[in-house]
This record gives structure tokens, C-alpha cells and sequence, in this order.
């Protein structure tokens, strides 16, 4: 959910053999159905980044708005989007869908939903609600179902590009906590090592592509950043 630092995460799972499906405005998702998406990623040891097409692969992309999405059709949902941009309507109806199916959900979101923070042993969630636009949202999520990657990548569409287009600055890694299953921690998992495969060749042999998804034990390696966001 959410096509600009989604596009990132569904190019990595792409380029690992998966498809993906991309949840955005119907403009958007026009734009990314007729042409793809481009991520430009820069390469260690390399002068120029690497371009990225959704359209060179092999996998399958697709895009639409939230009321299209059946979530139940999915191995796993990523929530991609800033926390207030889930209250928008029809955003608000998908996320309900999505807790009704109990699909796993990966959240790359600078704010930790509350489902993920009421699996932190001790913590009292309830003073936290305030901090949140929409609390009731995640009243209906299953704590277990929900884990956080944390957004440590850096990434932004340039302000004179297209909305299908993204560039990295930071490449560095998503660092995910495991969720309460471990059959859901196995989808995670194999995922890292099929993105730790990955091998992209731009014309000058196979290189490897930064931006790796690394899945810990902790759930406190996602909050590693949080002290300076906070600050």
C-alpha cells in the first residue's frame, strides 16, 4: 500500500522472481499499468546508478486503487504509506479489509502501527493512541499479524519526474522483526534470501543490486532509528 517507497520494496521483490500489486490514486495507478515504474539505484564501485524498469522484468506489476485490492489474494500486504494517509477514504476501507482477512502485514512506516507496539512486552499502548490520526484504524488488526521493517532506505520521486519514477539516496537495508507466526516469518525469510540472489545486469554484466531485506529476531531492531526521528 502506497506507490512511492512502495515501488521500491515491489522492485526488490521483482527482481527476486515475485509479483507485485501497487496501491495508489486511480491516476497513479493509470500511469504505472501503461508504462511501469522506474527506480534508480545507485551501485558501489559503479560511476553511473542503475535504472531500474518494472517493464524489463519478468515478474508481474500491477497497479490500482484500494478498492480493487482483495487482500485475500496476497501472500503478504505492505504498509508503505505515512500513518495519516490511511484515514483517506477508500485507504481507511482496504486497511479493514486487510485486518478482516488476517493477511500478514510488513510495515515500512517511520510511526509503528499500534498493533506492533502492543506486542512489545510492557509497553501500555493506550497513552500512545493520541500520537495517531485514526487509532480505531488498528483496533481490528491481530498484534501477532503485524511486524515493522524500518524505513531505513532513502528514497524520493524528483520533484520535476514522473510519479512512477523513484530515486534511492541511501541504500542501505530493511531491518524487519519477525511476526508471532513462524510460518509468516518464513514468507520474510525467503524473501531474503531470494532478494540476496538477485543479480541485475545493465548492460555491463550482472551486478549486485543494494537494498536488502535482513529479518532479525528482535523486536527492537526496527526502533534502532526511532530516538532520531523522534528528536
Amino acid at each position: 500500500m502506497g506507490a512511492s517507497y512502495g515501488s521500491l520494496f515491489a522492485t526488490k521483490v521483482l527482481l527476486a522472481g515475485h509479483d507485485a500489486a501497487l496501491v495508489c490514486t486511480p491516476a497513479t495507478a493509470e500511469l504505472i499499468n501503461g508504462e511501469g515504474t522506474m527506480v534508480r539505484f545507485p551501485i558501489r564501485g559503479r560511476e553511473t546508478p542503475v535504472d531500474i524498469y518494472s517493464s524489463d522484468l519478468e515478474s508481474n506489476l500491477r497497479a490500482m486503487a484500494p478498492e480493487g485490492l482483495d487482500p485475500g489474494s496476497f501472500d503478504l500486504v505492505v504498509l508503505a504509506m505515512q500513518e495519516a494517509q490511511y484515514s483517506a477514504p477508500g485507504v481507511r476501507e482496504l486497511l479493514r479489509r486487510v485486518a478482516a482477512e488476517r493477511t500478514p502485514c510488513l510495515a515500512v512506516m517511520n510511526m509503528p502501527p499500534l498493533p506492533y507496539l502492543e506486542r512489545i512486552p510492557k509497553l501500555s499502548v493506550g497513552p500512545l493512541e493520541k500520537c495517531f490520526v485514526e487509532p480505531s484504524l488498528w483496533s481490528e488488526f491481530e498484534p501477532g499479524l503485524v511486524t515493522l521493517a524500518s524505513p531505513d532506505p532513502q528514497a524520493y520521486r524528483p520533484p520535476d519526474g514522473p510519479k512512477n519514477h523513484l530515486h534511492v539516496g541511501l541504500p542501505t537495508n530493511f531491518k524487519a522483526a519477525p511476526f508471532e507466526n513462524e510460518e509468516h516469518t518464513a514468507i520474510l525469510q525467503d524473501l531474503e534470501a531470494d532478494i540476496d540472489e538477485i543479480r541485475y545486469d545493465a548492460g555491463d554484466g550482472p551486478l549486485e543490486v543494494p537494498v536488502k531485506l535482513r529479518v532479525y529476531e528482535s523486536l527492537f531492531v526496527p526502533l534502532a532509528k526511532w530516538p532520531m526521528l523522534v528528536s
